[in-house]
């Protein structure tokens, strides 16, 4: 049976067990010249949802904690999940919050546990995990197993678009994403993280409607405009007693410990790279919509467009809506601005700006939705997956931003749109990591910010697109202070 069981808390000389709601748990003690510590628990759970066995290796590898095991990946991805619902954008503050916690792979006879040692005390309820928590923990393990032992080992050529896209689907179809003899339904939301509440409040009144007329959300699974179309869209499905709803997060490892899944997500998929997710998503959708949002936002809006300027998608239906508040006008019309600069003013046939209409997004959803079904059943193509969609390797192929590559990314006119549109979707690649990831933060730490370069009409439109982000708060959280990660050689 699904559950939890309970543990000894860990012992420490600055610790006591207390009771918290018929568990045990460890927290410091209340003299006020001890600083509290963050209430943790220690548990094993068996998965709720069902796991396939591990083999020996398998495990070994998990519990590895070397530079050739998987157990800081799968110790990351679980406190990321375990914390979901945190606001902090900063994937090293959340594992400083709790530097002790551990998880460990238990293979036994009747299939695999997990075991839980110093975890957020948030993820359970009077001595249980929270089962949803505990379905996307396993989705931790399912996804991390699978790209080690099948993308990772060779399966695949990863060298070939052909191999990637495969990879991709493959990814999706371990992970029961992808579902046959379904009308198409399921619509891509992308947006900020750190948004207003407006944006905010806006993004759960698209959700709702767009959930009315029974469509499915996938999204990067964290908070923000990732978080809203789900919390409007579960209102809506109630209303409209509609069962199995489907609430897909896409994210991948650099990315989840500072977006951690929120709580409405019942599907999750832990891509290998940004790129794979990104394509997944392209995939997968029968529309998009974008909210405000940040750099990230932006580099979503380039990837997509970037292939739907390339001359074999040219015929290719694909509903793409930009939509927000009233008072987020100003924003799209900075992302038209930019992206009519930079990509010519072609590229606006292939969206289209819908702003403070929450009713008139989701017509225009459904509408477009109407002609990818008809498009795909005249051509024979699967509605749970976007075989027809051509994407170049350099959409493909993943992008490391070290100061190299970013001082080698081609930002100058006089090449093919979808080309250029790459090359900004890798500047602001880079950008993201040096502000949000892990990694990326440390590199600019180490040796300062990214140099990039390009037409002069060009670096200027990024600069003021950027500096308008900085205004509006959107490239951290609210209240906490944005430092450029790069500047222009």
């Amino acid at each position: 049976k699904a559950g939890t069981q309970r543990l000894c808390p860990r012992k420490n000389p600055h610790e006591r067990a207390s009771s918290y709601h018929g568990a045990s748990i460890t927290g410091r003690s209340t003299r006020m010249d001890i600083p509290r510590k963050n209430p943790t628990f220690s548990a094993r759970i068996s998965p709720a949802a069902g796991l396939d066995v591990l083999s020996r290796h398998e495990v070994a590898r998990l519990r590895d904690a070397s530079g050739g095991g998987l157990h800081e990946l799968l110790r990351r991805c679980a406190l990321a999940v375990l914390t979901q619902g945190s606001h902090n954008d900063d994937a090293r503050a959340i594992l400083e919050q709790y530097p002790d916690f551990d998880v460990q792979i238990l293979q036994q006879d009747r299939g695999v546990k997990l075991e839980l040692g110093n975890a957020p005390a948030e993820a359970f309820v009077d001595g249980r995990i929270i089962r949803g928590i505990n379905e996307l923990l396993f989705a931790v393990v399912r996804d991390i197993v699978y790209v080690s032992t099948q993308i990772e080992a060779g399966r695949f050529d990863l060298s070939d678009s052909s191999g990637v896209t495969h990879a991709v689907f493959e990814i999706l179809r371990n992970a029961r994403v992808l579902r046959a003899n379904v009308d198409p339904n399921l619509v891509v939301c992308w947006g900020g993280h750190s948004i207003s509440r407006e944006e905010y409040d806006y993004t759960k009144k698209v959700g709702y409607e767009l959930g009315l007329r029974a469509f499915d959300i996938c999204t990067g699974c964290g908070p923000g405009a990732m978080k809203g179309p789900m919390k409007g869209a579960t209102i809506a499905h109630a209303k409209q007693r509609r069962t199995r709803n489907r609430y897909i997060g896409i994210t991948e490892p650099g990315i989840i410990a500072a977006e951690s899944p929120n709580a409405i997500v019942n599907n999750l998929v832990i891509m290998p790279d940004i790129e794979k997710r990104l394509e997944a998503f392209v995939r997968v959708a029968h529309s998009i919509v974008v909210f405000p949002g940040g750099v990230g936002t932006a580099e979503e809006i380039l990837y997509l467009l970037g292939i739907l300027l390339h001359p074999a998608n040219a015929g290719l239906p694909y509903p793409l809506i930009f939509t927000g508040p009233a008072r987020s006008a100003a924003y799209f019309e900075q992302i038209d601005r930019f992206l009519k600069l930079t990509l010519g003013d072609g590229v606006a046939s292939r969206y289209r700006i819908v702003v403070g209409d929450p009713p008139g997004v989701a017509q225009a959803v459904r509408k477009g939705i109407e002609r990818v079904r008809s498009h795909r059943l005249d051509n024979q193509d699967a509605f749970f997956f976007n075989w027809a969609l051509h994407v170049e390797p350099e959409f493909q192929v993943p992008f490391l931003p070290t100061h190299e590559a970013m001082a080698a990314l081609n930002l100058h006119r006089g090449q093919e749109p979808h080309r250029l549109a790459a090359d900004l979707r890798r500047a602001f690649s880079g950008i993201v990591a040096g502000n949000v990831k892990e990694d990326g933060m440390r590199m600019i730490e180490a040796r300062g910010p990214f140099e990039i370069d390009g037409d002069s009409d060009v670096m200027a439109a990024l600069d003021a697109l950027l500096q308008s982000f900085v205004v509006q708060q959107r490239m951290k959280l609210p209240g906490s202070a944005y430092v450029p990660c790069y500047r222009r050689s």
